[in-house]
């Protein structure tokens, strides 16, 4: 079978379907029943299903395929105009989101994504710290509560404080949703009032002109901040910045990244990435590399090479891909500080037992310096390696370019560059 033949469906003369690879038998598997056969155009398959006892399945509206960035603005203003109920689902590989419409308004989002889910938001603007997400997620489970509320009940944040953050994760997912370079959306109708934790009337023009302003500067912005994680650090300069710049600036202690800005200061990424660019460019500050931990220089490694394998594992080439990372790994001296630490079935490393080792070695400080490049040379590899699959497949059949999925991860993996360009460690 052919490596793109994985979600591949097929439809004998006498009308009998079947599943040809993995990915299309689990996919089916997942909607036993029975379902009508709508109408559609020869080249492509629609099916709803039948109606049961628990109601018939909401109505499919409008649906297609996302091959670029930005393809979904046209979508979401027609929704915006015609005013209709119901739930844009964005589907990517291994991801999915849903924003809610109403009336002409976004009312509500929801994300798979682990970093767009409400905990992470509350991080990331600061409102709680790791400590006490921590201590939500328990709250949470212990009373069967939702997190916000387990924030609330714990004295974290007031319930209005939380009403506007929940207002800025449905904005950070409708922006994240606009930027899905490759996928599929579809618009049911109506949808469940218990899906929604809470409701807002966000303006989709607003929204959209948000959305396509920030696709553009983001692209001027990685000029001069390759990432989130750079550190900017204050210069001299004989004039002040311009007022609305000064809290920014006066945060900048050579030691905060990009992220950790918006957290002290309880911006968005965004917001606190274009701060950042203007002081850049009047000139009172400078980008200097990152300052990783040894945990955020293994999530960052994690982040990269799992969605490698997502990739990889959808053409049947990902255990290929784990012998040569595993191989590679015992050649070099990360091995020594992964003890324990697997890689799992995901290529992920557990980021605490990694740190932890690096904290237990002799020459912690020395090996904590050294642990970047280590891990910037085993996620090149792997890189490297999978290219190849990754070309095949697109020439096979019409799916993400290999180009764009290089450049997206090797993009990720700018925090662990070093910054002279050689890794140290191994060098083979």
């Amino acid at each position: 079978m052919a490596e793109a033949d994985d979600d591949l469906v097929r439809i004998d003369a006498s009308g009998v379907t079947r599943p040809v690879g993995e990915t299309a038998r689990v996919r089916l598997q997942g909607r036993e029943g029975e379902f009508h056969v709508l109408p559609s155009p020869p080249h492509l398959v629609f099916l709803r299903r039948e109606a049961t006892d628990q109601g018939e399945g909401r109505a499919c509206l409008l649906s297609g395929e996302i091959r670029a960035p930005g393809m979904l603005c046209d979508v979401v203003s027609l929704l915006g105009r015609t005013g209709q109920k119901g739930e844009l689902l964005v589907l990517e590989r291994g991801s999915s989101r849903s924003v809610f419409f109403e009336d002409g308004y976004v009312v509500a989002g929801r994300s798979s994504i682990a970093s767009e889910r409400l905990g992470e938001t509350l991080l990331r603007f600061g409102v709680l710290d790791e400590t006490q997400l921590a201590a939500c997620r328990q709250e949470s489970g212990r009373r069967s509560i939702r997190l916000g509320e387990a924030a609330v009940h714990l004295g974290f944040v007031t319930r209005e404080r939380l009403f506007g953050l929940m207002a800025l994760q449905t904005q950070e997912i409708f922006h994240a949703a606009l930027v899905v370079t490759a996928g599929a959306f579809y618009f049911l109708a109506s949808f469940d009032e218990a899906q929604l934790a809470v409701r807002h009337h966000l303006s989709i023009p607003t929204l959209v002109r948000d959305a396509v302003r920030r696709m553009h500067e983001v692209r001027f912005f990685r000029t001069r901040i390759p990432s989130p994680h750079h550190v900017p650090v204050a210069t001299a300069h004989p004039l002040p910045p311009e007022a609305e710049l000064h809290p920014v600036y006066a945060a900048l202690d050579g030691k905060r990244s990009v992220v950790d800005l918006g957290r002290t200061l309880g911006l968005s990424e965004f917001e606190a990435t274009r701060a950042v660019f203007q002081l850049v460019q009047s000139g009172h500050a400078a980008i200097h590399r990152p300052r990783l931990t040894p945990k955020a220089a293994v999530t960052v490694y994690n982040e990269v090479v799992s969605l490698l394998l997502i990739e990889l594992d959808a053409i049947d080439q990902g255990d290929a891909l784990r012998e040569h990372v595993a191989r590679r790994l015992g050649a070099t001296p990360l091995s020594q500080v992964t003890q324990g630490a697997g890689p799992a079935d995901d290529g992920r490393f557990d980021a605490d037992r990694v740190a932890a080792n690096v904290a237990g070695r002799p020459d912690a400080p020395a090996v904590e310096e050294a642990l970047r490049g280590w891990l910037h040379d085993l996620a090149s590899y792997a890189l490297f390696v999978a290219q190849p699959h990754l070309q095949r497949a697109q020439a096979r059949a019409k799916g993400t370019p290999a180009e764009r999925v290089s450049l997206t991860l090797s993009g990720m993996l700018e925090p662990l560059a070093p910054a002279g360009g050689t890794a140290p460690g191994d060098r083979t």
